[in-house]
């Protein structure tokens, strides 16, 4: 019905328009209609179209663009990146989102980008297929090369979209935009990072246990380190089953080594991957030790997954293995309740997770160097954490030097909060900010209506690892 008003309102004024046009010889000649947006992008050097998809309100349009391999050496090679433009017009602000993975080909729309009412730039990461050199040099492989991609795309699309920027993400992604402002301070306008881990120095992981030992209710722990336990001691039959299931599948674990060996990963996640899906209330689904084992097979592969630590799995994620083991850092927790049932000390790691002859050496500095940038030359920047998400035991603060940057904690959250999930108060004063940097009237809501296909979030299936 919508769309029949406004075609005949747009019938309206069209014959309003040559009514005009019969009578008044003198009236002023329309103004130039803007270039096409496609034809605009495409005409900046290195662009390639990929396809189209309608989407009413916006043009949403894939590319890729030429990127050297190395910012510091250009003339060593390129590669084809990709990235989505979801386009609303010129004259609003623009959105610089990326995930830290594989950018999605179907149109999405960020948080940000609805409370700005703006376009939005999703950029893939570089290594994730399709959007990987080839043969790829793993050297090239971290957080300054990839926020020298964004730098580089940015600029080459600025003059098309002259407003103000902004640049976000989730989990991995709102640490890209977290390093991105760091090595770029000067191009965004202003930088909103949710839940985004900071793990300053790799080795020292104590909030984690912390986290672990107060997280929910002792009644919902007791229940998950129970099943998590019976999950082990069932382990040769339910291995037995993982096996099948992954000959059955074509499923192979030669990087792991082993099906036991995945399980082990598998059930390491399990807890850690409940609270950073799942809610307090999910306690009431968790089974208790004494389920069957179908119940219990189900449950670990509802939570965990079982195809995480196959070859197939972790194939995807190889590039983010790869940074967790050289330069972003992993997360290590204790697990004393399974004792004696853990077959395998220290396959918890990210160097178990990529093919051997990918070489990998961890950079002790470069976590450290971005801490102390935030805590204290942050400026205009925002953290949304979630109460109850692991991933957040080690988090960005800003301190003493920064300006205009704030940490919002959304209370029972897990790792898909955001903005709208805050505190009413908090909620208003948040979007407000956004608002502002983006160069547009703060309203302390939303200035694009909610759309349940364009605004669908899910939390990051991030990896959980132990080096």
């Amino acid at each position: 019905m919508r769309k029949v008003l406004r075609w005949l309102l747009s019938l309206a004024i069209l014959m309003g328009a040559v009514g005009a046009g019969a009578t008044s010889a003198s009236a002023e000649p329309a103004a130039p209609a803007q270039p096409d947006i496609k034809k605009r992008v495409l005409a900046i050097p290195g662009m390639r179209f990929v396809e189209e998809q309608p989407y009413e309100g916006y043009r949403f349009l894939v590319f890729t663009y030429t990127q050297p391999v190395d910012h510091r050496h250009p003339a060593k090679g390129t590669f084809q990146q990709r990235f989505t433009l979801l386009h609303k017009a010129t004259d609003r602000p623009t959105v610089f989102y990326t995930s830290g993975y594989n950018v999605s080909t179907a149109p999405r729309r960020s948080e940000p980008t609805q409370i700005v009412d703006g376009n939005q730039v999703s950029m893939e990461y570089r290594y994730f297929t399709p959007s990987r050199p080839q043969p790829a040099d793993w050297s090239k492989l971290d957080i300054w090369q990839a926020a020298s991609d964004q730098h580089r795309l940015y600029r080459a699309l600025k003059p098309v979209y002259g407003k103000k920027w902004l640049a976000t993400g989730g989990s991995k992604g709102g640490m890209t935009a977290t390093y991105y402002r760091r090595f770029y301070p000067r191009d965004m306008n202003g930088t909103i990072a949710y839940v985004a881990p900071n793990d300053v120095v790799d080795q020292e992981d104590s909030a984690y246990d912390r986290f672990f030992a107060g997280v929910g209710t002792a009644a919902c722990r007791d229940k998950l380190n129970a099943v998590q336990r019976e999950a082990l001691v069932r382990r040769d039959e339910i291995v037995k089953r993982y096996q099948k299931w992954a000959d059955d599948e074509g499923r192979t674990f030669t990087v792991v080594g082993s099906a036991d060996r995945a399980y082990e990963n598998v059930v390491l996640d399990l807890v850690w991957a409940f609270w950073q899906y799942h809610l307090l209330k999910d306690c009431a689904d968790v089974p208790a030790p004494t389920a069957s084992t179908d119940e219990l097979y189900g449950f670990i592969d509802d939570i965990s997954g079982f195809s995480a630590y196959t070859d197939q799995g972790l194939e995807t994620y190889t590039p983010y293995y790869y940074q967790a083991g050289t330069q972003l850092g992993s997360p290590t927790f204790a697990t004393p309740h399974l004792d004696g049932l853990l077959r395998y000390p220290g396959i918890y790691a990210p160097r178990n997770y990529v093919p051997r002859d990918i070489p990998m050496r961890f950079q002790p500095g470069a976590m450290r160097d971005i801490d102390r940038w935030v805590r204290h030359d942050a400026r205009r920047m925002l953290f949304v954490y979630g109460q109850n998400d692991p991933w957040g035991s080690e988090r960005f603060e800003v301190g003493k030097g920064t300006e205009d940057a704030y940490v919002y904690t959304v209370a029972g959250g897990n790792h898909g909060s955001n903005i709208a999930q805050l505190a009413a108060a908090e909620k208003a004063r948040a979007t407000a900010e956004v608002q502002r940097w983006a160069g547009v009237s703060p309203t302390s809501k939303p200035l694009a209506r909610h759309d349940a296909r364009l605004d669908r979030h899910e939390p990051e299936r991030e990896p959980v690892l132990r080096p």
